[in-house]
């Protein structure tokens, strides 16, 4: 059945499929039914439009440098990675394909990369913004064969008489069975044996390196055969274990962290039936009724690109000098193009921690108001108040010097539709209120908007998405 969807229900999905949704599009979007805005968002990130880069001098082969060059290379290397992090970043501000993008920044969690090689790290992002509405085999197949996987996971070392196992290792354990599902270590030896010879040329093409690749017989998940490296992925994508982990990794990205069991098993015989197609897989989330459920609104911590790109959309930020946005994923924990290790960002709780939490709590105060919001309790005792300030006091000096931000409060303002203060709570905060934030709130002053707002979003409630 094609039902409407309450303004709460349409935040949530423009949460999870993106990065929020400002007043003047939660206007548009009512409108229309449940189905339809679902057809407008895929429609809206129809077209993959890759990022694109001037990488100057790194064209030039290593080979042909002498030693002060090679010395300055490598400050560009740094240079044009923090370039495409600016890069991205701003895509993410600005773009319509919002859809794309947020499934873009989940298979780049997947399919971790770090690395200091901006081509490659260009080249990886875009052959996952290509397919991330599309097949999944392609894109694990082109993936694979990326220049970044190759490097990272030195199968460029894979040779038949030194087999290398760390690509074939991560291939199963993170990107499609999921750590001890199906498969063990003579598995892994084999698959190794498969992908000797993977490599890429100067210009960053896949080739095969006849002479160091294995043509024996190798014995894969229960087959025998010489199998070649696209053979060892197709024997994969066989397997429903792996259909089975990407719908759970989704799952927890797109509803929530506690996994329902029958539900995940179902959604993984549709996308497996499908050949792997996510748009298909997608859109079975997005029409279920379950998706909107209250138990799944408002229960995810937001990753700090997403709590940084929700704010900088809502309010239309504009940064001074783009190192701030490299500055706060750093203080964050979440630095685009460069995950912890191979198996990405943990996520969820892992979040928040004591280093982070006061400058998520602070981030909307110092980058909307110039300056750091202080609670009053007046159940305080003068020692928690004192020590509060002083916290205070710290967090606005480091961020002020560092946070140049310019919102646009006018055209925040004048698109609201009505600025009381359950309207303004309920369209800017997606989780129920606690006791303490009701307490908080209770004592506002709603007539001035600006700071009531930004009260809000210095409630933990916006942490949660």
């Amino acid at each position: 059945m094609n039902t409407s969807l309450s303004d709460k229900q349409i935040q949530h999905l423009y949460w999870r499929t993106g990065f929020g949704i400002t007043s003047n599009e939660l206007k548009t979007t009512r409108k229309f039914t449940k189905n339809q805005i679902i057809d407008r968002l895929f429609l809206e990130s129809q077209k993959a439009s890759p990022l694109h880069m001037n990488f100057g001098a790194l064209n030039k082969s290593p080979k042909n440098l002498s030693r002060e060059e090679r010395k300055e290379a490598r400050k560009l290397r740094i240079q044009k990675m923090n370039e495409l992090n600016f890069l991205w970043f701003s895509r993410l501000l600005n773009t319509d394909q919002i859809l794309r993008e947020k499934m873009t920044l989940f298979f780049h969690d997947h399919f971790a990369v770090r690395l200091r090689t901006p081509r490659a790290c260009i080249h990886l992002n875009n052959v996952i913004r290509k397919h991330a509405l599309g097949n999944f085999g392609d894109m694990l197949v082109e993936v694979s064969k990326s220049p970044a996987m190759l490097l990272f996971l030195n199968n460029r070392q894979n040779r038949k008489d030194h087999p290398n196992e760390n690509f074939a290792r991560e291939l199963m354990e993170l990107f499609t069975l999921g750590r001890d599902n199906e498969y063990n270590e003579n598995d892994i030896k084999e698959a190794a044996r498969a992908f000797t010879g993977w490599t890429f040329n100067k210009e960053g093409q896949f080739i095969l390196r006849k002479n160091h690749h294995d043509y024996g017989e190798k014995t894969f998940l229960g087959r025998t055969g010489n199998f070649t490296g696209e053979d060892i992925l197709k024997i994969l994508l066989k397997e429903k274990q792996t259909a089975l982990y990407i719908t759970q990794k989704l799952y927890s990205y797109l509803v929530n962290e506690t996994i329902n069991k029958n539900r995940v098993e179902k959604l993984a015989m549709v996308f497996y039936d499908s050949n792997y197609n996510l748009e298909i897989l997608l859109r079975e989330i997005l029409s279920s009724k379950w998706f909107y459920d209250s138990q799944n609104i408002g229960n995810k911590i937001k990753s700090p690109i997403e709590l940084m790109v929700g704010l900088s959309r809502t309010f239309h930020i504009q940064y001074e000098d783009p190192k701030v946005l490299l500055y706060l994923q750093r203080k964050l924990n979440q630095i685009l193009f460069f995950p912890p290790n191979v198996a990405g960002w943990t996520g969820g709780k892992a979040w928040i921690d004591n280093s982070t939490l006061m400058l998520r709590l602070k981030l909307a105060s110092v980058t909307l108001n110039s300056g750091v919001i202080e609670w009053q309790d007046e159940n305080d005792n003068p020692e928690n108040k004192m020590m509060r300030q002083e916290i205070n006091k710290a967090v606005k000096s480091k961020l002020q010097k560092k946070v140049k931000a310019t919102p646009d409060w006018k055209s925040f303002l004048t698109s609201l539709e009505q600025k009381g203060k359950s309207n303004l709570i309920s369209f800017i905060l997606q989780p129920e209120l606690s006791e303490m934030a009701r307490g908080v709130v209770s004592r506002l002053n709603q007539n001035d908007t600006k700071h009531f707002i930004i009260e809000l979003l210095s409630l933990p409630e916006y942490q949660l998405c």
